[in-house]
């Protein structure tokens, strides 16, 4: 088992920050340091540079980071082992993952409950933001495994797929001028509500008008909101058109809140794709995560 001090210094290490590490393991600052420290003074060596209002790893500090990773990894399977055998075995884990918004409000949390059942000593914490920032989380290390969607790859991210979903056009039932259906040159004259700058659904939607040499900067863009609940709440009491995914409108839909304008020629389909920084996919329990939420989903189609 690794020890307290341990594994506040990995965390401290993972995100090069002591106010981050205390925030994610809910500790002061001064209770990370100190623990820290009591390492540095058992070693009998610097484990950190201290540089202004950041921290870089010394040389033994990434000797000891990148051993104690492989200590971690070791420990995982260990206690899965253990847990196969020995059904009142139920160590602690804690999980850090981040997804973008929409996956966070419509498409991870059956799956966190049902995993959660299955390993109850799971500690899960998730992080909402928008695909480029969960990008840049998972990159600075704040996290080890994202959910994104629609975003530009990047070379030193490995990507899973996991569920493609449509974006649509919508608008509220009420609107008195949008007809059923529209091609794609008619937004140069219709008012458009979207998505913050970052968003994957955006990014979907960018790309869709690109295939079609449409430029977003172009069109009569009103107005911008961050995250899916906010932009669905406007486009219900306006004359706007939204994209919004499908998966986070189709109680509107039903209930006829909003409906759905057919673009002929868009076609918007995104990807929701596991992230995890190269050379760090077989991690546990990341990768029984990723495992379990696949076959998740692969039941429900």
């Amino acid at each position: 088992m690794l020890s307290h001090a341990h594994e506040i210094f990995l965390e401290v290490a993972r995100q090069l920050s002591f106010t981050k590490a205390g925030q994610t393991l809910f500790m002061s600052q001064s209770a990370v340091s100190k623990q820290v420290k009591a390492l540095e003074e058992h070693y009998k060596t610097g484990l950190f540079e201290r540089l202004g209002n950041s921290v870089a790893l010394t040389a033994a500090g990434a000797l000891l980071y990148q051993k104690l990773l492989a200590a971690k990894q070791l420990q995982h399977e260990l206690h899965q082992q253990f847990a196969a055998v020995s059904p009142g075995f139920a160590p602690q884990v804690r999980m850090v993952i981040g997804a973008s918004t929409t996956i966070s409000l419509y498409v991870i949390p059956p799956v966190l409950s049902a995993y959660l059942q299955r390993y109850p000593g799971t500690q899960l914490t998730l992080k909402n933001r928008n695909s480029e920032n969960i990008l840049k989380a998972l990159l600075e290390h704040e996290i080890d495994l994202g959910i994104i969607e629609g975003i530009h790859k990047v070379s030193n991210v490995t990507y899973t797929p996991l569920l493609t979903d449509e974006v649509v056009a919508v608008c509220s039932a009420r609107h008195p001028g949008l007809p059923e259906e529209l091609v794609a040159q008619d937004l140069y004259h219709t008012p458009l509500a979207l998505r913050e700058q970052g968003s994957g659904t955006l990014a979907v939607l960018e790309q869709a008008l690109a295939e079609q040499n449409i430029k977003l900067t172009d069109l009569p863009v009103k107005v911008r909101l961050g995250g899916t609940e906010a932009l669905k709440n406007f486009v219900r009491v306006d004359t706007c058109l939204a994209f919004l995914p499908r998966q986070a409108v189709m109680k509107e839909l039903a209930s006829g809140e909003l409906r759905e304008v057919l673009i002929q020629d868009l076609r918007m389909v995104r990807h929701f794709d596991f992230v995890q920084r190269k050379g760090t996919e077989n991690n546990l329990p990341y990768k029984t995560f990723v495992q379990f939420t696949k076959r998740y989903y692969s039941k429900q189609a």
